[in-house]
């Protein structure tokens, strides 16, 4: 079996994301949001997005026009009478009176205001007399107005108004984030999709009631739909003059009809029986009397029709006050909905360039993992031998003495994109989907707890989203088949034996889990069956979530990480069906394609019967993910202008190819991995063979006019010695650090003569076999201690991304 045993990417201690959790930020009916200064260094726009009897809610975003940043900020104002604050989130509220300040909260996470149109976003709820609240007229930052100009005052929203039509889909770019501290969601709360609001459950205080028959009214909303799927979306409102505490929607579907996946409630379908619940923390689980709102959607399937429910019942009471339904019928052929996709169109161009919106962008890459999993040691005192998915960030919970380091995405966002990234890989496992994946929450999760995010999904949404405002594009890879599996899956419904099964000195095995429903060996007690159809549906809910958060920086969808365990044939129908999918849900976004290997069949179930696979040159073996050698003459059924190329290909540190043998050594010849180590074989990098391989691999596409965007390269620089495992130190200690840089230094080479673009993994430094771009404190021998701290950019090898990027 040749094997591609890369070295432990994914592994030891980790951390999480922070920071940009959905604010919902809408008009509603007459209330308007006034911008209070457009010539000044600073603009104020305060924004009363909701109200009802005695209170009211606020967003309000300070927009810094400067050309310096404001670094600490102390916005004050004075409210008119009648008006007072109540409770605040995103920022550390100091009232007197009617005078009101608020200022960066307390870990200065959100401290600094970038110059020339930098944003920070903060919201509170407040408590008024029976008048409508109004927009302050005067606002200062750290003591200087942001105005002369009193401004108009806004209109009042009849306290019974509806929140927000149902069809609203996009959030705005600027919203900020809500730290888990925040008082208006519960850390444990799953993201809200744009669609939904609810009146804000302190806004009174009368004891819940159930509602009497006839007292409520749903509102369901098919908000998309395409080939067999569809969105929905549903408002429950309350017209009884007693709150609702705890609420179960119950309706039936028609036959045909499945559930698949929903959010901001607790699903359950029983044959054609559903309900939705508030979720167990009951964070919503609140309806406000006199026309309070709560809101959920959720994904399902159809075979024929799709009629609207008309039955519902909640709290076991008929809710009578809802509009007739009316059926939708089906489309006629799939495709994307009536409602908008994202406004951005990524293509290729004839020039194999990717363009967005008609204008060529120059891919200058790095992958950012940690959401599709990583393997905690079997000494791990909480998850031992666990796969939690959060994503690096710089920032874990024990450096510092507890106190974290105080790094942000939003910094690491600033710096990437000040050397010149303007696109992030981003990792994802089909579990980073799942809100209430165990592996994706507390107290799983090691980052510091000022930018920990509850989730792994609401991680990646709030990641999407900050992307976005920072202008950085985004490809979303389907990393794995499992959290825990990770990336030894080389197919859908891989199982063991893997390709690390018989290594020493190791403490990171999975034998014991797998992806298939079938022909598991014994040894397997963890089963996460992943098949086509999965796949494919977890495909779509990546391509549509540029709808749902309302971003348009998702340039494509890596439809599944290094597929080396498949023959070309059969991956070439794989991806044909993937495109599909995507095509469904979401006509603007490319697919990124990866390659294959030199076997196929090692993971089927039958690991004794292996496919040889052809990829030209015997001498010049693949890596996983490398081999699109049959491509050219047997392309997918992709349209050229949607599909880009995305081989891997790695150095020595990943693996040592038998093509690397010293030829001075024929005892070498042929071996390869931990075999070449045992025997002192040495390590050669001929340029000259690696530069036909890649050609005949993948760079001939290139003049056929294919996109080709390498998806993952780099390396350990100084592999064998630095943050390379003790293993490969002992094993490879006759070795001169430097060979990796040799073959890193080929590669860019290459890669600038054939006008090809490449994604550099990892920007993070966490990467057991490659480390970052950035570098990390981590040490195996002196420092292990130092794990997920990370240090300054690497020179060598911002030299090596400059070179490419033609800085």
């Amino acid at each position: 079996m040749k094997k591609h045993t890369r070295s432990l990417r994914f592994t030891v201690v980790s951390l999480a994301t922070a920071l940009v959790l959905m604010a919902m930020i809408f008009s509603f009916g007459s209330v308007t949001a006034v911008p209070v200064s457009a010539q000044s260094a600073c603009k104020v726009d305060y924004k009363l997005v909701n109200q009802w009897n005695t209170g009211f809610q606020a967003d309000v975003t300070i927009t810094n026009n400067g050309s310096t940043p404001i670094n600490g900020w102390n916005l004050t104002w004075a409210f008119d009478p009648g008006q007072q604050f109540g409770s605040g989130w995103n920022a550390t509220f100091n009232p007197s009176g009617s005078a009101m300040s608020a200022s960066n909260v307390a870990s200065h996470w959100n401290g600094t205001i970038g110059a020339n149109g930098g944003k920070v976003t903060f919201g509170f709820q407040g408590i008024k007399g029976s008048s409508p609240a109004t927009v302050p007229t005067y606002f200062a930052v750290n003591g200087v107005a942001c105005s002369d100009v009193i401004p108009p005052t806004a209109t009042s929203v009849p306290p019974t108004a509806t929140n927000v039509p149902p069809t609203v889909t996009n959030v705005p770019p600027t919203v900020t984030t809500v730290p888990p501290t925040a008082t208006n969601i519960p850390p444990t709360a799953t993201t809200i999709p744009p669609t939904v609001t609810t009146v804000p459950p302190t806004a009174t205080s009368i004891p819940p009631t159930q509602p009497p028959g006839g007292s409520c009214s749903v509102d369901y909303t098919i908000a998309n739909q395409w080939g067999t799927g569809f969105q929905a979306n549903v408002t429950i409102k309350n017209h009884a003059t007693t709150a609702v505490s705890g609420y179960t929607l119950t309706w039936n579907f028609t036959a045909g009809q499945q559930f698949s996946s929903g959010w901001n409630a607790t699903f359950s379908q029983n044959g054609t029986a559903v309900s939705a619940s508030n979720p167990a923390n009951n964070w919503n689980g609140t309806i406000a009397p006199n026309g309070g709102v709560v809101s959920f959607g959720f994904q399902g399937t159809y075979n024929v029709n799709n009629p609207k429910p008309t039955n519902f019942a909640l709290n076991g009471k008929a809710c009578t006050g809802g509009p007739t339904p009316t059926p939708i019928p089906p489309t006629s052929t799939p495709g994307p909905s009536p409602t908008p996709a994202p406004a951005a169109i990524f293509r290729v161009n004839t020039q194999g360039r990717i363009t967005k919106d008609g204008q060529v962008l120059p891919v200058q890459c790095g992958s950012w993992f940690g959401l599709e999993g990583r393997h905690e040691p079997s000494s791990d005192p909480t998850n031992p031998g666990g796969a939690a998915m959060e994503l690096y960030v710089g920032n874990t919970s024990w450096v510092n003495g507890g106190q974290g380091s105080g790094r942000t995405i939003q910094q690491t966002m600033d710096e990437i994109t000040a050397m010149g990234i303007n696109v992030v890989r981003l990792p994802v496992a089909p579990q980073t989907l799942n809100p209430t994946d165990p592996q994706g929450m507390a107290p799983n999760l090691k980052n510091h707890t000022s930018v920990r995010v509850p989730t792994a999904r609401q991680a990646l949404e709030e990641f999407l989203v900050l992307a976005d405002q920072n202008n950085i594009e985004v490809m979303l890879d389907m990393h794995s088949c499992s959290n825990y599996v990770g990336w030894r899956a080389g197919r859908l419904d891989a199982r063991p034996p893997y390709a690390d099964w018989d290594r020493d000195q190791y403490d990171y095995y999975r034998e014991d889990s797998s992806c298939a429903a079938t022909l598991n060996p014994p040894g397997v007690t963890r089963i996460q069956a992943y098949d086509e159809t999965k796949w494919l549906n977890d495909l779509r809910t990546l391509a549509g979530l540029g709808t749902q958060l309302g971003v348009d920086n998702i340039i494509g969808i890596d439809i599944f990480n290094e597929p080396w365990d498949y023959t070309w044939e059969d991956w070439k129908t794989f991806t044909e069906h993937a495109y599909a999918a995507i095509n469904e849900v979401n006509p603007n976004t490319l697919l990124f394609v990866q390659g294959i290997s030199a076997t196929a069949n090692n993971q089927d179930g039958t690991p004794n019967t292996i496919t040889q696979v052809p990829h030209g040159d015997e001498a010049t073996n693949p890596n996983w993910g490398e081999n699109l050698f049959e491509a050219g003459a047997n392309p997918p059924n992709v349209p050229k202008e949607r599909l880009v190329y995305s081989p891997h290909t790695y150095g020595p540190s990943v693996f040592v190819q038998k093509g690397f043998m010293d030829p001075a050594q024929p005892q070498c010849a042929g071996l390869e991995g931990d075999a070449a180590g045992d025997a002192d074989c040495n390590i050669v990098i001929n340029v000259p063979q690696l530069r036909s391989g890649w050609e005949e691999h993948f760079g001939y596409l290139k003049d056929q006019g294919y996109a080709i965007v390498v998806g993952e390269f780099g390396g350990n620089l100084d592999w064998p010695r630095g943050q390379a495992s003790l293993r490969d130190q002992t094993r490879w200690s006759h070795i001169t650090p430097g060979v990796d840089q040799i073959w890193q230094d080929a590669f860019v080479d290459y890669m600038v003569d054939k006008g090809i673009e490449g994604c550099y993994w990892s920007i993070n430094p966490e990467s057991g076999d490659t480390g970052g771009w950035y570098g990390h404190a981590y040490d195996p021998i002196s420092n292990t201690s130092g794990w997920g701290e990370w240090r300054d950019f690497d020179a060598r090898k911002t030299s090596l991304l400059f070179e490419l990027w033609g800085k």
